[in-house]
């Protein structure tokens, strides 16, 4: 067997680990909201439409913040469509997705919802084809406690209290081509910090979202951080990323290796930001919110075809990709890399949630279901939390196509406030199990409370409605911590978390 080790003290502290890090996205697209967590007469409905089996599976995960309402629907997006009576609102042509927005939820029903699944809104407004004034609107509407226009109007529309929105992404993605109305660095950076400026005239207490580039590969990539933070940076307080990973040649060895590429990219982009920032003589540090994560490749295809026979249609079925074991094993190997970059990636939102590219699924008046990406999600979420330790690993380690030297074994640990220590660690090798001896001596005496394994036969394995627990977790024996020593072992492909106590 194979060997690695790891040495863990509770003074190798990466950061605080901000519970931001395990949000989630929903975007006005496909089946996220409608058929996703509103479905009115299902079986599972709520008295407001909601379904509570998705509610459920939401709860179980603890995800505490959702970005919404987009994505590239945000540019669009007039947000005064979306309050007010249900039954009075417009439907609007959806240009970033082909569909009928019918604006059934809004803002109150989202807000809602939240609340039900213990979750904060992150807000994101329209700076594509609306811009500052609609902005500082809406945190008046949603924030200001009473006596002006919007928040008046809010009153009337049934909220008496201020929602209270703390995080705001100014825009999505503007400098692809794709927006609606999108800009250069430049024209993105002006509107963006004078937006910035009068919502926080509006509300001091918020938190603001810069847009990064579309995409690591994008020709604008790097030239555009700086260049827009120069005008902003100022106002503005995170710094997005979105990046998404596909498989489609069947690469294993190489798709599992793709966290070294978010690896680089989160530190390419701290760079910049605190090459702004020394530019500046500024003494605040900007961090990163990596809004937008997941593998996204499966329901390319099926999305044209879709869209061919039915654009313009309501809620339809776009980007539903089906999770199989390795995209489960690559997104435990994302969420061990922003844990290791936990000082600075303060946000993080898996997108999205439900039905579009998501860790939970459902069927239209029927069931509802994890997907394999859901379960390194949940446990990270719920195990992740106190303060991220930097463990001095050594693996062994194989070449693919785009890195060599990649570890086998992927690890980070988290300690909490009572000195448990959780280690999440990702077997990428194909064959082989590990036997991993971590020193924890520095904690003092420590039991192992559980192992927490991922494993399946086939990498191409999948949940589904009639099979929904063909891929799950299960607790293994054997681990054992004496005299300040872990021993335990980790299966060929596995996704595994030891908990361990005082």
């Amino acid at each position: 067997m194979k060997k690695a080790t790891m040495i863990l003290d509770r003074d190798f502290a990466i950061g605080a680990v901000d519970p931001r890090i395990y949000g989630s996205f929903i975007e006005h697209l496909g089946r996220a909201v409608y058929g996703g967590i509103y479905e009115p007469g299902h079986p599972e409905a709520d008295e407001l439409g909601f379904r509570k089996d998705v509610l459920e599976k939401v709860r179980q995960i603890g995800v505490p913040v959702v970005r919404y309402p987009g994505g590239n629907f945000v540019s669009g997006f007039n947000w005064e469509d979306s309050v007010g009576p249900a039954a009075d609102r417009p439907r609007r042509l959806d240009l970033a997705w082909g569909t009928t927005e019918t604006n059934e939820v809004g803002l109150h029903e989202f807000a809602a919802w939240a609340k039900k699944a213990n979750s904060e809104v992150m807000y994101a407004v329209n700076l594509g084809t609306r811009g500052a004034d609609a902005a500082r609107n809406v945190v008046e509407y949603a924030n200001h406690r009473g006596g002006s226009f919007w928040s008046d109007l809010r009153i009337r529309n049934g909220r008496k209290d201020p929602f209270g929105i703390k995080l705001w992404c100014l825009g999505n993605e503007m400098d692809g081509p794709w927006q609606m109305c999108h800009k250069t660095a430049y024209e993105y950076g002006r509107t963006a910090n004078e937006a910035a400026k009068m919502m926080k005239w509006v509300d001091p207490s918020i938190e603001l979202v810069a847009c990064g580039s579309a995409a690591h590969d994008m020709p604008t990539y790097g030239a555009w951080e700086y260049e827009m933070l120069m005008e902003c940076y100022e106002n503005v307080d995170y710094v997005s990323l979105h990046r998404y990973y596909g498989n489609p040649t069947g690469d294993t060895p190489g798709f599992l290796a793709r966290s070294m590429d978010l690896d680089d990219f989160i530190k390419e982009v701290v760079a910049i930001c605190d090459a702004v920032g020394g530019r500046k003589h500024a003494r605040k540090k900007l961090n990163l919110s990596f809004d937008e994560w997941n593998v996204w490749y499966h329901s390319n295809e099926q999305d044209k075809e879709v869209l061919k026979a039915d654009k313009w249609g309501r809620a339809l079925p776009l980007l539903e990709d089906v999770y199989n074991f390795e995209d489960a094993l690559l997104a435990g190997a994302i969420l061990i890399t922003f844990l290791k970059n936990a000082d600075r990636v303060k946000v993080a939102c898996l997108a999205q949630l439900v039905n579009v590219i998501a860790p939970i699924m459902t069927r239209n008046g029927g069931g509802c279901w994890a997907q394999t990406i859901f379960y390194p999600y949940m446990h990270a979420s719920r195990y992740g939390r106190g303060t991220a330790l930097r463990p001095i690993l050594q693996s062994p380690v194989y070449d693919c196509k785009d890195y060599e030297g990649v570890p086998l074994v992927d690890a980070v640990a988290t300690m909490a406030e009572d000195g448990a220590v959780t280690i999440f660690a990702v077997n990428r090798d194909m064959k082989e199990d590990i036997r991993l001896d971590c020193d924890l001596r520095a904690f003092g005496a420590l039991k192992v409370k559980e192992h927490i394994v991922l494993h399946h036969d086939d990498v191409k394995a999948v949940n589904t409605e009639e099979n929904p627990d063909n891929v799950t977790p299960c607790l293994e024996t054997g681990a054992c911590c004496d005299g300040g020593t872990l021993t335990v072992r980790l299966p060929a492909l596995s996704w595994n978390v030891i908990r361990l106590a005082p």
